[in-house]
């Protein structure tokens, strides 16, 4: 190629598709979803789709994702120096006409919290659908049955602001409760194995503190998988806890969900309660006594 050569191919492919958005502030949001998915040539049918929110800090990002993944995600609003509130997540909402274009939101527990009303925080019932105590850590493992929540009213319970969305709306993805899972699991670990020990020299990217507080991602944990050497090497409850874990993200996280899920679930618990890993709102939804509907693949 000569030098100064320019190449504009894409630099304005986005010129046909700025007739559908709109920016308010520092949000930038889709005006008309039906007139966006005509644009791309696809039928938008709201059962067919789920719209997933991603929020940090400092931002608040909403795409609609194809249920099955057969068909490209759609960008349909960002938003960028925000605070993650009642107020911002109200806006967010509105500005793409939520309850008209969109059957389901899939998201994590986090921006869960802020559709319901619940308070943020490590509180003391921070599942919407069933009144868990995260401090009765004594029953964690053994009650399994935990009262129905049948109120999302501000003031009780750790509810906070008045619910942007029905609960049954709601799905939660896969994805985050693997990584809990992970988490879980590794903090368990003893520090001195060599199955830990293991870890650290598979990582180099990643800091200690990251490793000892089980912080993975996702591409971490398929290539730990597949990871025939840390197969061999893990032993007593840790390689009980982590066949436990191998089994549920492929039989039940994945795509495809087993016929005997409820003995995976019920395996999984065991072995994590057996290596003393702590107990989260996350690792509660694969009790075997609750529906697994809230779960999207």
């Amino acid at each position: 190629m000569n030098e100064g050569v320019k190449i504009t191919l894409y630099r304005y492919r986005q010129k046909n598709l700025e007739e559908f958005f709109t920016m308010v502030g520092t949000i930038v949001a889709c005006k008309d979803v039906d007139g966006l998915f005509k644009a791309l040539n696809m039928s938008h049918c709201s059962d067919e789709w789920r719209l997933f929110i991603d929020s940090s800090k400092v931002s608040l990002k909403a795409v609609i994702l194809h249920n099955g993944n057969l068909l490209p995600s759609i960008p349909v609003e960002h938003a960028f120096v925000i605070q993650e509130s009642d107020d911002s997540m109200k806006q967010l909402l509105q500005y793409i006409e939520c309850d008209t274009y969109m059957s389901n939101i899939c998201s994590e527990l986090k921006v869960v919290a802020l559709f319901l009303g619940l308070q943020l925080g490590h509180t003391k019932f921070p599942y919407f659908l069933r009144e868990w105590d995260s401090r009765d850590k004594a029953h964690h493992y053994v009650k399994r049955i935990w009262p129905a929540r049948k109120i999302l009213e501000p003031g009780h319970k750790n509810i906070k602001h008045h619910s942007l969305a029905e609960s049954s709306r709601i799905l939660l993805p896969p994805l985050h409760i693997k990584l809990d899972l992970m988490k879980s699991f590794v903090k368990a670990m003893d520090r001195n194995g060599t199955a830990f020990l293991y870890l650290r020299q598979t990582f180099p990217l990643l800091s200690d503190a990251k490793i000892r507080e089980g912080v993975f991602t996702g591409p971490d944990i398929r290539s730990l998988l597949r990871d025939e050497v840390f197969e061999r090497i893990i032993t007593g409850d840790e390689q009980r806890a982590w066949h436990a874990f191998r089994e549920v993200v492929t039989d039940l996280l994945g795509n495809i969900r087993a016929d005997n899920q409820k003995d995976l679930m019920e395996e999984l618990l065991s072995s994590h309660q057996k290596l003393g890993c702590n107990m989260s709102v996350k690792i509660h939804f694969l009790s075997p006594h609750l529906d697994f509907f809230p779960v999207v693949l």
